[in-house]
């Protein structure tokens, strides 16, 4: 009796086994033979790849492939409006699909992904810049972003720049239309990014153009810098971000607002952090800040001297510029950041000096003394600006 089942059940197992192997055949035969998977075929960029599977995983993509080729082949849209797309170096086929899905070029990143892989795609993702159009397939997006086609150029955006400094030198560079890149930075609605999450309703991109050397296309708009500006800020700063800025009941608006007036009052780096403790200190104390760049940036461009920072800023300035950035008038942080504040500037608020320090006073050599009370700062100033 224990034979019979014994042989009974190894005649079970192999019919199972039979079954599969049934299954497996007609799958690939289904597969090789699919007459609707031929429009999805594509060429890796030298000849057509049209190679059967080499394993059941390779099975399974195909089917998969199969079963969404109309999507693969199939544009979103009919407009032909170009659309400015940069692969990163090392950026991963995932990424750079889900970010055409945000520009609402394909409707689905993972099959993006499965699809390069499947033909080996992704090993010839070139990083560059292109020119991708609303009305392309899936297909054609991968096929071109196989080689940058066309020229670049490149703009170095300095530390500490205002906006308009941004537009002029934008527009003397022959970058794009300075005019055109200060109006969209103004308005603030141009690029949605969720390093904005904490900008007030209204309040223009002023503070987020991270200072940086840029690769553009030849004809770049001001959504694409503002774009890629808005990125770079979003990558360089320090995972830990939010949690620092908490700690100090701020948010990374308020830190950029910070930091922009560090920027500009800072000549020294490593006075960086001991300048943000006297600003975070007297916000802490509800005193006004009293920052003369402040008071610079409501004066605005100086056509006399052709420059949009005010030096020296006289006395009666103080109290005569009316403006709610003036903040020798007007308590605790102006309404915006000032300026455009590197890295430094920025961590440097983030994790600021540990001091007592409510105010300092600048030497001729961009040294600063500092100073706990005003009596202290009274001396420091007599001694160092003979007044």
């Amino acid at each position: 009796m224990t034979i019979v089942r014994f042989v009974f059940r190894f005649i079970v197992f192999m019919v199972g086994i039979s079954a599969i192997g049934v299954i497996i055949g007609i799958g690939v035969t289904f597969y090789q033979n699919s007459v609707d998977l031929a429009p999805i075929i594509i060429s890796d960029g030298d000849s057509a790849v049209d190679e059967p599977p080499q394993n059941l995983e390779d099975v399974a993509i195909g089917v998969y492939l199969q079963s969404r080729a109309k999507k693969i082949s199939t544009p979103l849209s009919d407009d032909p409006s170009i659309v400015l797309f940069t692969v990163e170096g090392g950026e991963s086929a995932l990424s750079i699909g889900e970010r055409l899905v945000g520009l609402s070029l394909i409707i689905d990143a993972e099959l993006f992904r499965r699809y390069v892989q499947y033909y080996d795609i992704d090993k010839h993702l070139e990083a560059g810049d292109y020119e991708l159009r609303r009305n392309m397939s899936m297909k054609e997006i991968a096929e071109v972003l196989q080689k940058a086609n066309f020229e670049e150029v490149f703009v170095t955006i300095p530390e500490g720049w205002r906006a308009e400094q941004v537009a002029e030198h934008l527009s003397k560079e022959n970058i794009m239309d300075g005019n055109d890149f200060l109006i969209a930075v103004q308005q603030g609605t141009l690029v949605n990014h969720k390093i904005l999450t904490d900008r007030p309703s209204g309040q223009s991109y002023e503070g987020y153009l991270f200072p940086d050397t840029y690769r553009l296309p030849i004809n770049a708009s001001p959504e694409d810098l503002i774009g890629r500006m808005l990125d770079n800020l979003s990558k360089k700063l320090p995972p830990d971000t939010t949690e620092l800025a908490t700690k100090q009941n701020m948010n990374l608006y308020q830190i950029l607002t910070i930091a922009s007036i560090v920027e500009r009052e800072a000549v020294i780096s490593k006075e960086r952090p001991i300048i943000a403790s006297v600003y975070i200190n007297r916000i802490k104390k509800g005193m006004y800040l009293q920052a003369d760049a402040t008071v610079q940036y409501a004066i605005g461009y100086q056509p006399e001297s052709d420059q949009w920072w005010k030096t020296p800023v006289m006395l009666e300035e103080y109290s005569e510029v009316n403006s709610p950035y003036n903040t020798y008038l007007n308590p605790s942080l102006p309404p915006g950041p000032i300026a455009n504040p590197g890295i430094a500037s920025i961590i440097a608020t983030l994790q600021p000096a540990e001091t007592s320090y409510l105010f300092y006073v600048a030497l001729s050599d961009g040294e600063h003394v500092f100073a706990e009370t005003y009596e202290e700062h009274a001396v420091n100033v007599a001694n160092y600006q003979g007044r």
